[in-house]
């Protein structure tokens, strides 16, 4: 059995400027939005980005429309190179309870199916335990097999299917 590289969280900031392109690039290729991002895709340069990280980190600044999150970059350690992104929101609106939940997860298209997934769920799992979230809802599109997958591994147990604007999502929750 291969043994899976070490991932961590880190919070983004202007060290990882053209890596964070680079991975906005490759997501951008194949898919339209970036999930578990906050948004990347919708900012021209990575300094507008983190200036939007800041605000929705803060209760006070966060946009209107959206709760508090915090997001970070899943870094293989061997190579200080992101795979992922993840985005923890500390509450939930009604549309988060519906097809968002609390952790939003993508892995780049060249790093998946090496467990990833997996890894960045369980650390921001943990992260979710220090802000005091109790049980974590997890969401995907009812025919991602592997984030399914991936939600289960972690201890999510699904509670229901729901339909939003045509889309069928599958709603797990996790006891911390």
């Amino acid at each position: 059995m291969i043994e899976m590289e070490k991932i961590i969280l880190v919070k983004p900031d202007l060290s990882y400027a053209d890596e964070i392109q680079r991975y906005k690039k490759e997501f951008l290729e194949d898919e339209p939005i970036i999930n578990g991002s906050a948004g990347l895709d919708r900012f021209s340069t990575v300094e507008d980005w983190l200036e939007e990280l800041k605000k929705r980190g803060n209760k006070d600044t966060v946009p209107e429309g959206l709760v508090p999150s915090s997001t970070y970059l899943g870094i293989r350690k061997k190579d200080n190179y992101i795979v992922g992104m993840i985005d923890i929101r500390h509450s939930l609106n009604n549309f988060l309870l519906q097809v968002g939940g609390h952790i939003g997860c993508g892995v780049r298209k060249s790093e998946r199916k090496k467990g990833y997934a997996k890894q960045m769920i369980k650390l921001a799992l943990e992260k979710c335990k220090e802000i005091k979230i109790e049980k974590v809802l997890i969401t995907c599109n009812d025919d991602n097999i592997a984030s399914e997958k991936s939600i289960i591994a972690c201890g999510g147990e699904l509670e229901d299917i729901r339909t939003v604007d045509g889309k069928n999502y599958k709603r797990f929750w996790i006891e911390i």
